[in-house]
């Protein structure tokens, strides 16, 4: 019998975008992402990369950081999931 996960991905994806929300168009370090949103590194890498892919988020360079910072786009896609989670939660469902 396997066990269920604790979060979703989509649960996941949306802790991620809520933490660059957060830090605004300055964006934030990798390492902040995986601590506030409470994933691994590899796992919150894995989670922007594809948030990326799909245009939520962009990352930008200095010369010591990568910087992870929400697109317009990104928020527009949290504020409907966060809906949509209400939505649910309100009608009792799991996603």
């Amino acid at each position: 019998m396997s066990r269920q996960p604790y979060r979703s991905e989509l649960g996941m994806i949306s802790d991620v975008l809520q933490v660059a929300k957060e830090s605004g168009r300055q964006g934030t370090i990798i390492t902040t992402i995986a601590r506030r949103a409470n994933l691994s590194h590899y796992a919150a890498t894995d989670k922007c990369q594809k948030l990326i892919d799909f245009g939520l988020m962009e990352a930008k360079s200095d010369k010591r950081s990568t910087f992870f910072v929400i697109t317009e786009k990104g928020i527009h896609f949290f504020e409907e999931l966060q809906r949509f989670t209400e939505s649910m939660q309100a009608i009792r469902v799991r996603y």
